[in-house]
């Protein structure tokens, strides 16, 4: 029970850490509309983020691994503790940016350090639902940071949010220090050793899976509180319910994604969760100003993309059991990768072509996703078919 309290606390972090880097699509068109800038130049600080997040995760935690668990947590809180707070108290959007870089770094640190103790300190047998509960706080911050952070945003500013965030985290590290205990580091695993696994061909298209389906969801995501206020026309009372329900439906998604992968298999559930995923960006274009219509797209979009979340980490991790870890690791800096880009061309696409056509060029990512999901079962295919010849 005690230590199932103490990887409770590790969700509320991972908590913080989500709602730091996804509120900004909650809060786009007012960051913007604060600095002076246009919503696809703000749209940017999604982009650093995520690069800086994906690149300096696994070269910080590879040179840390040797460090004590509990130490590396507390240091790694308090670069992200400090950066929020350079957020409420800089001005200007160049020091913004600089924010969110130092907060990206401190936020994958405190992510897979949170992760891997979760795993140490729960009792044997239930360290994946250890693991999953620490998980379970960064999806929660989809169902309830955002919509909360921009009802703050809305009451006491943007900045606001970033000061909580601050607060919060320094009572979770006032905890962590109290009630985590001291753990050795683990055995360092060369970035050379973690790279070569892209030499296998089934693993670079897997991971091109999770880059144009997350990059394509991205690219409509990042831009979905102007897109709800100037192209659906949504009341700005209506915002925030909005994005509660489009959590809601994420969290629902992500389970019935698991359950289906286990009773239907990893290709039928990709493919179909994908598919709905183009079906209903492409439909939240044709949704008008209907307020029914709008949130019923938008629980369609949110269930069909984020079933394919878990379904994508256990493909990953079937096929190359023996560096599971590894895999992972190289998923979540993809993932990173995949938001960074699709934040940039989404930018891109706002100043250069509409607001509204976001949609579409989301909905044809996810679609080169599908595409590589049966390049994918092709490539399992042949080589069932090589090792039974053998």
């Amino acid at each position: 029970m005690q230590s199932t309290w103490k990887v409770y606390v590790l969700a509320l972090i991972s908590f913080l850490v989500g709602t730091s880097e996804y509120i900004i699509s909650g809060i786009l068109d007012r960051i913007a509309e604060t600095l002076g800038t246009s919503v696809a130049a703000a749209g940017q600080l999604i982009t650093v983020f995520s690069l800086a997040y994906a690149v300096g995760t696994p070269i910080l935690m590879a040179l840390t691994a040797k460090m004590d668990r509990r130490k590396l947590l507390l240091y790694s809180l308090g670069l992200f503790i400090a950066a929020n707070l350079l957020t409420f108290i800089l001005p200007g959007f160049g020091l913004f940016i600089a924010a969110r870089i130092i907060m990206a770094l401190g936020a994958g640190m405190v992510i897979v350090t949170a992760l891997s103790i979760a795993a140490k300190i729960a009792p044997q047998g239930k360290q994946a639902s250890s693991i999953a509960t620490v998980t379970m706080g960064f999806t929660a911050s989809l169902i309830i940071g955002v919509p909360l952070g921009r009802m703050v945003a809305s009451a006491f500013g943007w900045k606001a949010v970033f000061l909580a965030i601050a607060i919060l985290g320094i009572i979770a590290m006032l905890v962590i220090a109290a009630v985590i205990p001291r753990m050795q580091g683990d055995k360092p695993v060369p970035l050379v050793k973690q790279l070569a696994l892209l030499k296998k061909p089934q693993v670079l298209v897997a991971l091109g899976i999770t880059f144009f389906w997350l990059g394509g969801y991205s690219l409509a995501y990042t831009y979905i509180s102007p897109f709800l206020l100037e192209v659906t026309h949504l009341n700005e009372s209506l915002i925030s319910a909005a994005l509660l329900v489009f959590g809601i439906a994420s969290l629902i998604g992500s389970k019935v994604g698991g359950y289906s992968a286990d009773k239907r298999g990893i290709i039928f559930t990709l493919v179909s969760g994908m598919i709905l995923h183009v079906i209903s960006l492409i439909l939240l274009s044709f949704a008008g100003q209907s307020v029914i219509a709008i949130f019923a797209v938008l629980i369609l979009w949110s269930f069909a993309a984020w079933s394919s979340g878990p379904t994508q980490q256990f493909n990953l991790v079937s096929l190359v059991p023996e560096s599971s870890g590894v895999m992972l690791s190289l998923n979540q800096s993809t993932m990173q990768l995949s938001m960074a880009v699709g934040a940039a061309v989404g930018g891109l696409i706002v100043n250069r072509i509409s607001l509204a056509s976001i949609t579409w060029f989301g909905a044809f990512g996810v679609l080169i996703a599908i595409l590589a999901t049966f390049v994918l079962s092709s490539l399992a295919s042949r080589r069932s078919a090589v090792q039974a010849a053998d």
